[in-house]
């Protein structure tokens, strides 16, 4: 049973010729624990009509480059083969998104897809709504909470929607299973893809193979389902010690395949509660999972300047950085500086090589990356430019609310005014003996030591 406050309808008349329910899948790029997947083919056979997925791939997605594609592209190809055995027709796209996914919808009886969160995508989906005849429901899948249920405004901070989430948390945690509508056999009018040859498109939409791939990570729910059920076995119990730790590796790093939509939060908080691990374990990742993020997917839903300075930075810390922006910096590197990892600094040279070389970089040291990026550079705006423009290039899960979220906090969003000091003013401070101190990061920064 889907919870009502996930479904969206919109308005459409049910056209008489109708052949068929589409699925567009978007952001939700799974069969597991994928409530809007199971409202379409819940829809179809209401209908009496075949259900056929459609998947676009965009060129040129912003900020998206080979190792990005690549990683999303494996979990396509595993979703095909998964339809394929089930006898559903997915079809497999290459385009402008809008003019894709309506074209598609030509025969349509019924238009189903998910929730994507960034301005693009909401922008996508409105465009679509508005070009289609024939009904559309859009089914927050992405979440656990839906994101108008948990909050009608900006959060302050995860202090103010800990509360609300935590309050209506398990109201969304029912397990949700797609049995399949195909009818094999049966001729559908649209026909299923050829098998995606993942390296051949990946290539093609970019236009170019000459960034890293980010080979650490491969991409797609089966990769995520043994990485999730490593990390419970193996280091969810040591959680709440380790995951600060860079070098101890005490995380579960499904940001990637959580920001391609190829395992559900849900199933991740049912796996973590279901599993041996102390309480205290448990409570602390299910902080970071659902607390946390869906705070950063808060952020970028009501604040509609997530990505530019003037707006994701709020007021006061905008005001205390302006009144030191005439502070004398140690050192001032431009972007070809940073992302070369040509700083004076191993600890934050290391942390850059991890992300470029890897695709992702330790949580605890994407804050001190961060936070060291505003203190060597000529402005707060410049700071914040080249930081989410690296964060986007390269991290596997950039371009996703966390990611926003995380760039905009290092400038004081969902943070509190701190001491006062030269260059952060009253904004939040971190320094290299911090890490010396607290971890062997001379260990860190030998696994990480050039490109």
């Amino acid at each position: 049973m889907i919870h009502k406050d996930r479904i969206r309808h919109y308005t459409g008349i049910l056209p008489e010729n109708g052949r068929f329910v589409l699925y567009w899948m978007q952001q939700a790029q799974r069969v597991s624990f994928n409530h809007a997947l199971v409202y379409a083919g819940d829809k179809a056979k209401e209908l009496g009509l075949p259900l056929v997925v459609g998947f676009v791939v965009t060129p040129g997605f912003p900020e998206a480059g080979l190792r990005h594609y690549r990683f999303m592209l494996e979990g396509i190809a595993e979703v095909q083969a998964v339809f394929g055995r089930m006898g559903i027709p997915f079809v497999v796209r290459t385009g402008d998104m809008v003019e894709t996914v309506l074209a598609m919808a030509v025969e349509a009886a019924w238009v189903v897809t998910d929730v994507g969160y960034l301005r693009i995508q909401r922008k996508w989906r409105k465009a679509v709504e508005r070009g289609l005849g024939c009904p559309y429901t859009e089914v927050e899948t992405d979440v656990v909470v839906p994101v108008k249920t948990a909050s009608d405004k900006e959060e302050y901070g995860a202090r103010t929607l800990r509360p609300k989430l935590l309050a209506r948390g398990d109201d969304f945690l029912g397990l949700v299973d797609f049995q399949g509508y195909g009818e094999k056999g049966r001729g559908f009018p649209l026909a299923s893809s050829e098998t995606i040859d993942v390296e051949s498109l990946a290539g093609r939409v970019t236009g170019s193979t000459g960034m890293s791939p980010a080979i650490l990570f491969r991409g797609g729910y089966s990769e995520a389902g043994k990485r999730l059920g490593a990390f419970i076995a193996e280091k969810l119990s040591d959680y709440p010690k380790l995951s600060r730790d860079p070098v101890a590796q005490c995380q579960s790093n499904m940001s990637p395949y959580l920001h391609f939509g190829q395992i559900s939060p849900v199933e991740i908080i049912l796996a973590v509660r279901q599993s041996e691990a102390p309480e205290a374990a448990k409570d602390a990742y299910v902080e970071q999972l659902l607390v946390r993020r869906e705070l950063a997917i808060n952020f970028v839903h009501y604040n509609p300047g997530y990505d530019q300075y003037d707006t994701a930075v709020p007021n006061w810390a905008k005001k205390t950085l302006a009144d030191h922006a005439g502070d004398r910096r140690p050192y001032v590197y431009d972007y070809d500086e940073f992302e070369a990892g040509r700083t004076h600094d191993p600890y934050w040279n290391a942390a850059q090589f991890e992300m470029v070389k890897t695709g992702k970089m330790h949580n605890y040291m994407r804050m001190y990356w961060g936070k060291k990026i505003i203190e060597w550079s000529a402005t707060p705006k410049d700071a914040f430019d080249i930081m989410l423009s690296l964060n986007n290039r390269y991290e596997l899960d950039g371009r996703d609310p966390n990611g926003f979220a995380g760039v905009a906090w290092c400038f004081g969003r969902h943070d509190r005014a701190w001491q006062e000091r030269p260059i952060f003013g009253k904004t939040r401070y971190m320094n290299a003996a911090g890490l010396a101190r607290k971890f062997r990061i001379a260990d860190y920064v030998a696994a990480h030591s050039g490109l």
